[in-house]
């Protein structure tokens, strides 16, 4: 693990000491880089999973004074060990408020959330994800998922969204086969046709996703509202990447490889937020 890796600069430096490739796993890497999605001042809304973790190592780190709110109904928690779901009781240990899930969906549609955490099935080149079903929904889905939960009110109050998802072919899409929650071009009923979602939702539109991160990159969306490359995880190639997409990913805006992560943000997560294993295995 991180803790005999050898790092790149010494203790008496103030460099940030990162990992060695190999010495971490890419579940961490996705944890670190949506940790670093987090600004400090943000009001994040978290769901169970990984983004609990993200959020903790948020407010551990560079972000102290980033405020959470745990979906079932808890704000500005700060468990002194990672809650195994958003309904456990620790999600509420030194909240300023502890109500349930109409209290904090109502500080949603207020517009106060910042940046939102959310997992999906499938996502298309515009950010529209799929948490339903697979196949032809208003028949019989081919495949039935978790369903929507909170995730289409999620996405649609919060001004950001930041998906975490792990990455595929199959789940990469051109068009995803139900919109669970809408991203930055959707369909325009009756005709179907791909339109701004600003245009759908008018006076209610408060942004979109901007971010999806996956075991092998992290992409962002363009002016146009189309997903491109942003950076290639160690150990990929952007071609690699797109070759695990469905449809056409724009790899000409890549930056370089995503950041490594830190000795300090490693220990932190392995050694403080979860050392019981119960989402980093």
């Amino acid at each position: 693990m991180a803790t005999t890796a050898t790092m790149t600069t010494t203790a008496a430096t103030t460099t940030p000491n990162y990992v060695k490739v190999g010495a971490f796993k890419s579940i961490d890497l996705m944890t670190v880089a949506a940790a670093r999605e987090v600004s400090d001042g943000d009001i994040v809304f978290a769901g169970t999973g990984l983004p609990m973790v993200a959020i903790m190592l948020a407010q551990l780190n560079k972000s102290p004074n980033a405020v959470c709110i745990y979906e079932a109904g808890s704000v500005d928690g700060r468990p002194i060990s990672l809650p195994t779901s958003v309904g456990d009781a620790r999600c509420s240990f030194k909240a300023a408020i502890a109500s349930g899930l109409a209290d904090v969906f109502g500080q949603l549609q207020r517009g106060v959330v910042d940046l939102a955490f959310l997992g999906g099935a499938e996502v298309d080149k515009y950010g529209n994800v799929n948490t339903t079903g697979m196949g032809k929904y208003g028949l019989v889905p081919d495949k039935r998922l978790t369903g929507g939960g909170g995730n289409s009110d999620i996405n649609g109050l919060a001004r950001k969204t930041v998906f975490i998802m792990p990455q595929e072919k199959r789940r990469f899409k051109e068009r995803v086969d139900f919109i669970t929650s809408p991203g930055w071009r959707i369909p325009k009923w009756p005709t179907g046709e791909m339109v701004p979602k600003q245009e759908v939702y008018n006076k209610a539109f408060r942004g979109g996703p901007t971010a999806v991160i996956s075991n092998m990159g992290v992409f962002r969306f363009d002016e146009n509202g189309e997903m491109y490359l942003d950076t290639y995880h160690p150990e990929a190639t952007p071609e690699m990447v797109k070759a695990h997409c469905s449809f056409d990913l724009n790899i000409s805006r890549v930056s370089g490889e995503t950041e490594l992560p830190t000795y300090e943000e490693l220990d932190l997560l392995y050694n403080t937020i979860d050392p019981e294993g119960i989402f980093l295995p």
